[in-house]
């Protein structure tokens, strides 16, 4: 027997999606953020219980306990470290993340610690478990989500109050897998900023449920209180033999690298930051498909990416290593050159390996002839101009989430040949679930424990290569987001370094 995690309400088509996930988890991450008490309406924390042990096995036991006999979503987790300190550190940090936490199979070395938390932490037998835990389980039964009203954000909080956030936990006969682990601080969700570990978990529970619809992999929401990289390494390393796999997820820039390559040299299990890879495997898909509509050569481009975060600095990196020549990367100063001095470590490398004609200026400036314009910024930043001034057949990937950089329609006017945006009304959806559910999937099938570079391209050139040729127009370079076969595809990708 085992535990799955899997959604209490399924994505069917893209207004499921947007409800569940993006955009309308957003109205649930800021309901949090204005009151935390309300999480345990928007999420499953009401219910779910974080059991806790020195051996993985035993905490499975007693978490398959739970749920068999008083329904619990308890989620098993193994300690590596039998040290009060440390145990401490491990349930004050994930307390966004359950309604409860049991420590009873590690009774004896938890004597003695005050645990500074707001919910209950079992160390020893009380008579009655279930007012002990106060764990409660909705049920709510709705079986056309098109007939909830209000805008997408009041149907998103609507749903996640009826059946108390968007996963639970199964009882399963098949053999246990340790699920997937989305691991966040809550510094940079969506894009709402640095929101906090409470606020981040609705966005959590989303992308386990896209684990599991496009994957059919059980992944565990995790929302970590410590901010601080040092701290928040050491405590993911505490718990990480409690998981198959870790996706990073909304880590704000630069910070995000540094925890991701520390965690890959620390763990043995594949570490992968969505966010950043992610978005790149499926712009680059995008790229090799564009390229092909429009019959230019990567290696002859010019390309200008307005944004130097996670997003824009692996994007760039991968178009790098694809064999993009000419790449200009844009802060909000402008581009980045040679002859600048940056602080932040990602801005410092890009400088060095970008703009190789060292081109200065704004991003109005420096966007004159070029082949293709790829946006991870902010709202808003082109005109029709900007447009104009690009080159022939112009490639605009203009991918701001909710308002892009350049409304696809004031593309077009302005000449561009193709557009993408990272949004399900518009043609060309840009979606990262494209990729990580393919990537994790593969990982785990071929029990690759860490991913390079030349198999994130292999997976880009997958997906490119699931639009077929005679299928492949302007306005179709990228598979649907809700492409079933979609993971199998990219999947392959992880075998073909």
């Amino acid at each position: 027997m085992g535990i799955k995690i899997v959604p209490k309400v399924q994505v069917k088509d893209k207004h499921s999606l947007a409800v569940i996930y993006t955009p309308g988890v957003a109205a649930a991450c800021m309901e949090i953020k204005k009151d935390s008490r309300t999480s345990y309406d928007y999420t499953n924390r009401e219910n779910t219980v974080g059991v806790f042990g020195f051996e993985y096995e035993k905490a499975l036991k007693r978490a398959e306990f739970l749920k068999t006999t008083l329904g619990i979503d308890a989620i098993p987790f193994e300690i590596q470290s039998d040290k009060q300190e440390d145990i401490k550190l491990v349930a004050e940090n994930l307390e966004p993340s359950f309604g409860a936490i049991d420590l009873s199979e590690i009774e004896e070395f938890t004597e003695g610690i005050n645990f500074e938390v707001k919910i209950p932490v079992l160390t020893k037998p009380v008579k009655d478990l279930k007012e002990f835990f106060l764990c409660i389980s909705k049920n709510a039964i709705i079986s056309d989500l098109n007939k909830l009203k209000g805008t997408i954000q009041e149907q998103s909080l609507t749903l996640r109050k009826m059946f108390g956030g968007a996963i639970e936990t199964v009882l399963t006969k098949e053999n246990h897998i340790k699920p997937i682990g989305i691991i966040t601080e809550g510094s940079a969700v969506l894009g709402l900023g640095n929101i906090g570990a409470e606020a981040a978990l609705p966005v959590m529970e989303g992308k386990s449920v896209l684990f599991n619809k496009f994957a059919g992999l059980s992944a565990v929401p995790i929302c970590i209180k410590e901010q601080n990289p040092d701290k928040f390494v050491k405590i993911v390393e505490l718990i990480s033999k409690s998981f198959s796999a870790i996706n990073l997820e909304d880590i704000a820039s630069p910070l995000c690298f540094q925890i991701e390559k520390e965690l890959n040299d620390k763990l043995e299990i594949p570490v992968f930051h969505d966010d950043a890879h992610g978005t790149s495997i499926v712009v680059l898909a995008g790229i090799y498909n564009a390229l092909k509509v429009t019959g230019k050569n990567i290696e002859k481009i010019k390309t200008v990416i307005s944004g130097a975060g996670a997003a824009g600095y692996t994007i760039s990196k991968l178009l790098l290593e694809a064999g993009m020549k000419n790449i200009i990367v844009c802060d909000r100063e402008g581009a980045l050159t040679k002859d600048n001095k940056y602080v932040k470590p990602n801005q410092i490398e890009l400088s060095k390996i970008t703009n190789p004609n060292n081109e200065k200026g704004t991003l109005k400036e420096v966007i004159k002839n070029a082949d293709v314009f790829i946006g991870v910024s902010a709202p808003n930043l082109l005109d029709e101009r900007d447009i104009k001034n690009m080159a022939e057949d112009a490639i605009v990937f203009a991918l701001a989430n909710p308002i892009p950089e350049i409304m696809p329609d004031i593309a077009k006017k302005g000449g561009a040949r193709i557009v993408a945006t990272g949004r399900s009304d518009f043609t060309n959806q840009i979606n990262n679930c494209l990729a990580f559910p393919g990537v994790f999937k593969g990982l785990l099938k071929y029990k690759v424990n860490k991913i390079t570079t030349k198999m994130k391209i292999s997976c880009a050139k997958e997906l490119a290569n699931s639009v077929s040729q005679g299928d492949l127009t302007e306005d179709f370079i990228i598979p649907d987001s809700l492409e079933q076969k979609i993971a199998d595809t990219v999947a392959k990708g992880i075998n073909k370094e």
